[in-house]
């Protein structure tokens, strides 16, 4: 069987097993990567060899010797951070994110950085400036966005484990679209020092894996309190993979009933049903709950999220962050030309939308408000959160769409976000697990969401759905496929 069929929880059974094994492991990732990418374009770009754990690295770690790639909005040292922007298509960072040196130091090997939409703005990858990344299941498909590099490596068996970044859903949509596991941490529990901001109050990055054990080894060791972030959480880590098996017992899960109701497709529908009764077979009571204000939530994030992003990218004026203009006409003609040019389309519309949302007159009308009704949607998934464990649901209505179909349609595009951006409102994790494929075959979600901090559970309930759901992770290596 080839290395890169194999899922995070067998691969790390052989390094422990043979610790040299992480050297074959690391080379057929990056001869896989090398082989695959031009079809997909899931990396903007690879690191040299050869790689090798850091030599002060903990090799009781469960990442030691392991391949992950990231996210190309998080800084690393040793490869461009670029943000999928011509505003930063030259530049390199001085420093590490604290997930990057998490994972060094506990002997992880960064094998490269992957595509996005432009600093993370767009649900299907097709906003990046530097390339354009498609889904392994079918190329004509996107892989989703704005984490759709992440999403299409770990699925087509490029590499076990990736990093992306969740502003509204941004892990858990790609992560459906490609048949993956996704999982979007409590806001606070990693690190996001080192994270180019989107939108600092709802942005968290998190894991990609073929498995739910990869998911839990991965934010095992980018989880816990950061100085250098002043949102980060000082509650300790628990061993997530301590208790990953240990079946949950009385379960009670929250069916959100009308997240199945008009606009939501058939496949989709019937996905979560399958779940459901999975779950219920199980063992878990399925209690219905309602979430009376997530009907509000786009309107809601899209006020929000611009308005945090318009202040976010003042900085990058060609003085001093991002592009220069080659031709300015004035100081002022300079500014204009170098966002002109640095920014695509998508980045500068909701720049303007966020200027519009804080301009004089408009401020308490529209941020104000939606600050109100994020208070809102928040207080509802408290409340439900209060009588069930976890809740369950789609991730997006529809599965993956064709390449070009809603890229003229931005309203639609930002509708398909409506089941995610509710747990970045709130602040609480949610993991999204592979639940079938259309006639077409291509990938469904379904998603748990769970309390502040309820990780560990969250984790343990996506396993018990692994093990009785087991998924086809059909284009994992698969030349065909790709």
């Amino acid at each position: 069987m080839s290395i890169s069929a194999l899922l995070p929880r067998e691969l790390q059974a052989r390094i422990q097993a043979r610790p040299e094994f992480h050297v074959e492991l690391l080379q057929e990732t990056r001869e896989a990567s090398a082989r695959l990418n031009p079809r997909i374009g899931a990396y903007l770009s690879l690191a040299e060899s050869p790689l090798a754990p850091a030599e002060n690295a903990d090799q009781q770690s469960p990442l030691w010797g392991m391949p992950v790639a990231v996210k190309d909005n998080i800084c690393t040292a040793t490869l461009p951070t670029t943000c999928a922007s011509r505003m930063l298509a030259d530049y390199q960072s001085p420093y590490d994110a604290t997930v990057i040196r998490r994972l060094h130091q506990a002997g992880a090997v960064i094998v490269g950085k992957l595509n996005l939409d432009e600093f993370a703005m767009g649900s299907s990858t097709e906003n990046s400036a530097l390339g354009s990344t498609r889904n392994p299941w079918n190329l004509d498909y996107v892989p989703g966005g704005s984490s759709g590099g992440s999403a299409a490596a770990v699925a087509a068996g490029m590499v076990p484990l990736a990093l992306g970044s969740d502003t509204g859903g941004s892990i858990r949509q790609p992560a459906a679209f490609c048949g993956v596991v996704g999982l979007k941490p409590t806001y606070g529990r990693v690190s996001r020092y080192g994270l180019v901001a989107f939108a600092s109050s709802l942005d968290q990055i998190g894991p990609f894996s073929r498995d739910v054990h990869g998911a839990a080894a991965t934010l095992q060791v980018i989880a816990g309190h950061d100085p250098l972030d002043a949102t980060s959480l000082p509650d300790p880590v628990p061993d997530y993979l301590a208790t990953l098996d240990q079946p949950l017992a009385g379960l009670k899960l929250g069916f959100i009933e009308e997240w199945l109701g008009t606009g939501v497709e058939e496949s989709v529908r019937e996905s979560v049903h399958r779940a459901v009764d999975v779950f219920r077979s199980l063992g878990a009571e399925i209690v219905p709950v309602s979430l009376p204000h997530s009907r509000y939530g786009v309107a809601t994030y899209y006020v929000i999220a611009p308005s945090e992003a318009s202040s976010n990218l003042a900085r990058y004026d060609g003085v001093h962050y991002g592009h220069r203009t080659s031709t300015p006409e004035s100081l002022g003609g300079m500014y204009r030309r170098s966002r002109s040019e640095g920014f695509g389309g998508e980045v500068q519309r909701r720049i303007m939308l966020g200027c519009y949302a804080l301009s004089s007159g408009y401020y308490d009308a529209y941020y104000l408000k939606a600050l109100r009704v994020r208070r809102l949607v928040q207080q509802d998934y408290l409340q439900a959160l209060g009588q069930v464990d976890l809740l369950i649901g789609p991730v997006t209505p529809g599965p993956a769409f064709k390449r070009g179909e809603m890229i003229n349609d931005p309203l639609a595009m930002y509708m398909a976000d409506i089941f995610t951006i509710g747990a970045n409102l709130a602040g609480i994790p949610a993991i999204s697990l592979p639940a079938g494929t259309t006639d077409d075959g291509l990938p469904l979600g379904v998603q748990l969401l769970g309390p502040v901090l309820g990780e560990e559970k969250l984790l343990r309930a996506a396993r018990m759905f692994e093990l009785a759901a087991p998924w086809d992770h059909a284009p994992r290596g698969n030349e065909s496929a790709c």
